[in-house]
């Protein structure tokens, strides 16, 4: 496993226990992974990482990711 994806893991790592639920959804034509947080979600405001990643928000709380070009990040 690279270093990389370690300190990837740990980042979110924390939303993921806290909210105990994460629904996942992958869409093949977008190539995007949804990950959502809390469900229902109604994202108030959201940010686009350097690394192709939009983090969306509910009242300045995390709800969930949203993982551009996902199959471009696998080592196969």
């Amino acid at each position: 496993m690279e270093a990389g994806t370690v300190k990837d893991i740990q980042t979110v790592l924390p939303y993921f226990l806290k909210h105990k639920n994460v629904w996942a959804n992958y869409d093949s034509e977008a190539d995007t992974l949804y990950l959502h947080f809390k469900k229902p979600n109604h994202a108030d405001n959201s940010e686009m990482t350097d690394d192709d990643m939009i983090v969306r928000y509910e009242n300045g709380e995390i709800i969930g990711l949203s993982v551009l070009n996902a199959s471009k990040r696998m080592k196969m």
